[in-house]
């Protein structure tokens, strides 16, 4: 059985050796996958990928071949629930007419929050089809699968993209650095930003003239070095992950996979929806290890050229007011940081993967222009090129 295991993590592409199989087997033998002295599908999920996976950037695809092999398996983390699982289980579907829709009314941000926490207080019970309590398939402010103008969703998945705040416990992945591209489009767009320097003294192999001045020796090695170049371009990349970007994973895959490689001093950092007073580098260690916004603003000097990816699509309140973040109570609302970190930055780009089209009719997004100083380009070829050529400058 784990013989099969081991071969479907190797056509996984994960670099698992004969070695660590084999520590994986001792880990079984010595009953690391129990708990309570019965076999734990739990416990053998963590111990194999402690002994088989070796770099954290494996992570996810240790997980998808482990659920391919288990038929769907899925490990699920503990989260607390704050609303009970039954009064967020969808059974009917609302359909409203746009005069239904058009007389309901919504509430400012303060009155949400308050009548919110009424609702934690007051209800007992699962509501369902109704205006008031938090439930599902209503015109209710709080749930999900119905209607309202303006309301905070609470499960579920987003159908309307009328929510000014989610509250939802949400597992991001990393995007991949190393996915195979399928156009080598993107990589020349950003070689427009590479600028090259030939500093000190190390030298590298010419291997041109090399082989031109063997063939006029007769054949007689004779090898000539060069003064090496250096690519001198500093990046901060700062990626937007989760909720609507799920759309455009493929794509900034593409991206960040590219800019990888064509930059050699490439730092970057995770966010949702907004920045505010941390970041992160790994998804699923994104509470447990933030960095501070501030510690990252200190430890990059200005010559640094910022790139923010993200689709910029999220309640406004999320870039204007303080708590307006659907992760947590963020004391500074996030259009203070972004000023913050363009100010640190003043080299810098906004490269959303939404189309172009659509940017007029989100709020959000016009927001983001204007604190961008009209900086955002779309993630197409074109929109590419100018923001390198606005960086470059």
């Amino acid at each position: 059985m784990l013989i099969d295991f081991f071969y479907t993590l190797r056509s996984a592409k994960l670099p698992v050796s004969i070695k660590e199989y084999l520590t994986l087997l001792e880990g079984l033998q010595a009953g690391l996958a129990e708990r309570d002295g019965q076999p734990s599908v739990e416990q053998f999920y963590f111990l194999a990928r402690t002994t088989l996976v070796k770099d954290e950037a494996h992570f996810d695809k240790f997980d998808r071949a482990f659920a391919a092999y288990f038929k769907g398996a899925q490990m699920l983390a503990d989260f607390t629930q704050e609303v009970p699982l039954d009064w967020l289980r969808r059974t009917l579907e609302l359909e409203l007419t746009p005069e239904q829709k058009a007389a309901i009314e919504k509430m400012g941000w303060d009155e949400l929050m308050a009548t919110l926490k009424k609702r934690f207080e007051e209800q007992k019970e699962r509501h369902e089809g109704g205006s008031k309590w938090i439930g599902t398939g209503g015109t209710s402010p709080f749930g999900h699968s119905g209607y309202n103008p303006q309301g905070i969703r609470i499960g579920g998945a987003g159908r309307n993209r009328s929510a000014v705040k989610v509250w939802d416990q949400r597992a991001y992945q990393d995007y991949d650095d190393t996915k195979e591209l399928g156009t080598r489009n993107i990589k020349v767009a950003l070689r427009r930003l590479r600028r090259f320097a030939r500093e000190g003294n190390e030298l590298e192999l010419d291997l041109d003239d090399t082989i031109h001045r063997t063939a006029a020796n007769a054949g007689l090695l004779d090898i000539k070095m060069v003064p090496e170049r250096h690519n001198r371009v500093k990046v901060l990349l700062l990626m937007d992950v989760g909720g609507t970007m799920d759309e455009h994973i493929h794509r900034v895959e593409e991206l960040f996979s590219a800019t990888k490689t064509e930059f050699k001093h490439l730092e970057f950092y995770y966010f949702h929806n907004c920045v505010y007073d941390f970041m992160w580098k790994h998804n699923r260690r994104r509470f447990s290890e933030k960095h501070s916004t501030w510690d990252v603003i200190r430890k990059y000097n200005r010559d640094y050229k910022l790139i923010f990816v993200g689709d910029a699509t999220m309640s406004p309140y999320e870039i204007l007011q303080p708590g307006g973040s659907v992760e947590y109570n963020n004391e500074e609302p996030g259009a203070e940081w972004l000023q913050r970190l363009t100010h640190a930055f003043p080299k810098y780009a906004w490269i959303n993967p939404e189309p172009q089209g659509v940017w007029g009719y989100r709020q959000s997004i016009s927001i983001v222009q204007q604190l961008m100083q009209q900086r955002m380009f779309p993630l197409t070829l074109q929109g590419l090129e100018g923001a390198m050529r606005l960086l470059s400058k």
